[in-house]
């Protein structure tokens, strides 16, 4: 029986991988690897493993998830080291925990190796971080991908009200929602706002307004998936903590 290791491969630098996560890769004898991850970590793996591509688009799938699921555990079966090599970490909006589950549920081994989150590191790379004492003592990772109920509108209260910085991942498509939740929960229009494309990459580019704008100024400046969604006062210090080359750097784009 071989095992699954389920990697976080990073936001998309591939210097941020981890040396525990590198040595997955050095080893594995499959890895099926998904669209946003740095292609250069592929150059590791060793002569002879099979990469098998397992991306997703907004509104394609290449492979199913229960394909990916089934795949894992088919080639651990064989006696392979499987690696499932995702962006970010895989439990952060990765869907690392449902293919964990399925490799308990088919009695194959498993092991997660965190990686760094682009909640966290696209911020950083933009000179925002996501706590600072003065400005912001909470954060939230929440998804874009909400729908209208109940409970999702106490959620929504609960975020207005209650966390200081707010990351959203895959939110651009949804951002006049994501907009219209928060103002009217009670999260003042002025909060500053970021969306950051394509972050810690060499085509980052980060734009900037407030809560109440962001979505017109990400029309106005073509910002597209992928990005990261930053709301809070701890974008304020960008200005400041800038320190990335990025793409475009000025005016609105900050």
């Amino acid at each position: 029986m071989g095992k699954i290791w389920l990697v976080g491969a990073g936001p998309g630098d591939p210097d941020l991988i981890t040396v525990k996560g590198l040595r997955a890769i050095q080893e594995a004898d499959i890895i099926l690897y998904d669209r946003l991850i740095s292609m250069e970590l592929l150059d590791h793996a060793k002569e002879g493993a099979e990469l098998l591509f397992c991306g997703k688009l907004p509104d394609r799938h290449f492979v199913q998830q229960e394909n990916i699921n089934e795949l894992l555990v088919e080639h651990a079966r064989q006696g392979k080291q499987v690696v499932r090599l995702k962006g970010g970490d895989p439990y952060v909006f990765g869907r690392g925990g449902e293919e964990a589950a399925f490799a308990v549920q088919n009695g194959v081994e498993f092991e997660v190796i965190p990686g760094i989150t682009s909640g966290i590191a696209a911020p950083a790379y933009a000179g925002i971080p996501v706590t600072h004492r003065d400005y912001g003592a909470s954060f939230a990772i929440v998804t874009g991908h909400r729908k209208e109920g109940a409970d999702e509108e106490t959620k929504w209260a609960s975020l207005a009200k209650g966390i200081d910085t707010i990351a959203v991942y895959m939110g651009v498509k949804n951002l006049p929602y994501i907009q219209e939740k928060l103002i009217r929960y009670g999260k003042d229009p002025n909060t500053p706002a970021a969306l950051i494309h394509w972050g810690t990459t060499e085509k980052q580019q980060t734009v900037t307004g407030t809560l109440e704008n962001i979505h017109a100024v990400a029309q106005e400046e073509g910002i597209t998936n992928p990005s990261m969604i930053v709301i809070g006062e701890v974008v304020n210090m960008r200005p400041e903590l800038q320190w990335f080359n990025e793409k475009v750097s000025g005016g609105a784009k900050g």
